[in-house]
């Protein structure tokens, strides 16, 4: 499955993902601190373990960063 993320095409060698299944890949060692939108939609934390993406999908991911 090849995705737009973050605008940059990304392949992937599942045939389906789910949200949490993609940010498991994409940030292994963190899962707090991340907001996700897909086609410009803001997916809740609930819904990721049940929310499917299709390669047509624009992804936005976006972590939380510590700083002063």
């Amino acid at each position: 499955m090849e995705l737009k993320i973050n605008n940059q095409q990304k392949q992937f060698d599942a045939a389906t993902l789910t949200v949490q299944a993609l940010l498991d890949l994409e940030f292994p060692n963190k899962q707090n601190g991340i907001a996700l939108a897909i086609n410009n939609s803001v997916i809740p934390k609930k819904e990721w373990d049940t929310t499917s993406l299709s390669e047509t999908d624009d992804i936005l991911i976006i972590t939380a960063t510590q700083g002063g």
